[in-house]
C-alpha cells in the first residue's frame, strides 16, 4: 500500500466509525475465527467493546466474511469443481446422478434455504438487538455445551460418502441458528454433524463447502449498506476483506489438520471460559452490551 493510499484511507475514516486500524484488527480477527468453532461475529463484537470503539455493525461484518468464503472457495477448488460440473451434467445425464458429486450438489443448496429464510425474516433483529453482549456470552456457552455433548455421544463412524438428504436439512437447519450472534456457522454446523454420526472431518468439510452460498449471498445482500454512515468505507472494508482471506485460509489449513487428529474441546473449553468472562466483565460495568 503506498503512503498516498494509506493517507486516502485514514482520511475516510473521518466519516466513519472504523479506521484503518480498526479495519486491520477487524480483518485479522475474522479470519483466525471464522472456521473455527467459536463464532466470528461474536468476536467482532467483543473486541470493540473490550477496546471501546463502535459496533463496526452486520454489514461490515457479513461483507468481510466474503474474505473468508473466498478462502474455502481455494482450498476446495477441485471438489467444488467437481460438485458443480457433476450437478449441471445431471440435468441430461442419468449416470452421474447417483455420484456423491452430483447429490452433494443438490445437499448444499438444500442447507442453504433455512438460513436464507430465516436471514432475510429476521435481518432487523440480527443487525440491532441480537448484537447484545449478554445473548452472545449466554450464546458462547449454550453452544459449548451442545457441542460437547455431541462429542460426547456421537459415534463418528459416517463419511462423507454417507451424506444424504436428512444430514442436509439437519445440518441446514443448524446453520439458521448461527444467525444469532455467539453462536458460530462452524460451531452450529459441525455439531449437527457430530450428532448425525458424521466423523470430525466430514463434518468440517460439509460446514465450510455449505457454508459458501450462505455467505455468499448475505455478504452481496449487505453490500449495499457500506459506505453508510456509522461503519466503514469502501476502502476500509476492502483492507479487511482482505486480511480475513489471507488470514482465513492459514486458519482453515490449520484446523483440517487440527480436526483430524483431536477433538473439539479445545474449542468447547474456549468458549466456555470466554462467556463467563464476558458476564463477570458485563456484570461488573467494564464494558457495555451495547455499543
Amino acid at each position: 500500500m503506498t503512503a498516498v493510499a494509506a493517507t486516502q484511507l485514514l482520511a475516510s475514516s473521518d466519516q466513519h466509525d472504523v479506521n484503518l486500524l480498526q479495519a486491520i484488527v477487524y480483518g485479522i480477527v475474522q479470519g483466525l475465527t471464522e472456521f473455527l468453532p467459536i463464532s466470528s461475529t461474536a468476536h467482532l463484537r467483543i473486541v470493540p467493546a473490550l477496546f471501546h470503539w463502535d459496533d463496526p455493525g452486520a454489514p461490515f461484518t457479513a461483507v468481510i466474511q466474503l474474505g473468508t468464503t473466498a478462502a474455502v472457495v481455494l482450498y476446495f477448488w477441485r471438489e467444488l469443481f467437481q460438485v458443480a460440473s457433476a450437478w449441471i451434467r445431471g440435468f441430461v445425464d442419468k449416470s452421474v446422478r447417483g455420484t456423491l458429486e452430483h447429490r452433494m450438489g443438490w445437499y448444499l443448496i438444500l442447507a442453504t434455504i433455512p438460513v436464507s429464510v430465516f436471514g432475510v425474516a429476521f435481518s432487523h433483529q440480527i443487525e440491532t438487538g441480537a448484537r447484545n453482549l449478554w445473548l452472545i456470552s449466554v450464546t458462547m456457552i449454550a453452544l459449548a455445551l451442545a457441542l460437547a455433548w455431541a462429542e460426547r455421544v456421537g459415534t463418528r463412524t459416517r463419511k462423507e460418502e454417507d451424506l444424504d438428504r436428512r444430514d442436509a436439512l439437519v445440518v441446514g437447519g443448524a446453520q439458521a441458528l448461527s444467525l444469532i450472534p455467539g453462536a458460530s456457522r462452524s460451531g452450529t454446523t459441525i455439531t449437527a454433524g457430530l450428532f448425525r454420526e458424521l466423523d470430525r472431518p466430514t463434518a468440517a468439510r460439509f460446514s465450510f463447502l455449505m457454508s459458501i452460498p450462505a455467505v455468499l449471498l448475505s455478504g452481496l445482500y449487505e453490500s449495499r449498506k457500506i459506505g453508510d454512515h456509522g461503519g466503514a468505507g469502501a476502502g476500509l472494508t476492502g483492507v479487511a476483506l482482505i486480511l480475513s482471506f489471507v488470514v482465513g485460509l492459514a486458519s482453515i489449513v490449520w484446523l483440517m489438520r487440527w480436526i483430524s487428529r483431536h477433538s473439539t474441546y479445545l474449542f468447547v473449553w474456549y468458549r466456555i471460559a470466554l462467556g463467563l468472562l464476558l458476564i463477570g466483565l458485563l456484570s461488573s460495568g467494564v464494558i457495555s452490551a451495547t455499543s
